[in-house]
């Protein structure tokens, strides 16, 4: 799979994406960069245990597939930031994040057409 091409063809979806990583269901990151200049809000150790704590909810609520379907996306808002977690295929999740005032729904479905 050619990571760093699915990370340019969303990273060019809007530019208020700030970040894009692709990792698999371990948190093992296959490509992860940030838009050129935009500032980086937390520090590496901070942003491994953000991408860690998305991974482990994803895996914690596909538990639960079976009674309610597969999982399409997760937003999460904050005031700074979006983050969206969705599935890039069974064994790999894309985690972007975007601006405040991006539309995330724009976004999502983009994401999924050019992950196809």
């Amino acid at each position: 799979m050619d990571y760093k091409s699915i990370h340019e063809r969303i990273m060019n979806v809007d530019p208020r994406i700030r970040l894009v990583t692709i990792c698999d269901l371990n948190g093992k990151i296959m490509h992860s960069d940030h838009r050129a200049g935009v500032e980086n809000l937390l520090s590496p150790e901070e942003s491994k245990k953000s991408l860690e704590l998305a991974v482990n909810a994803w895996k914690t609520r596909s538990t639960l597939q079976s009674k309610i379907g597969k999982g399409k996306y997760v937003l999460a808002e904050y005031e700074k930031i979006k983050r969206i977690t969705m599935p890039l295929d069974e064994e790999h999740i894309l985690y972007i994040t975007t601006e405040v005032d991006a539309d995330h729904a724009k976004i999502i479905d983009s994401a999924r057409r050019e992950t196809r």
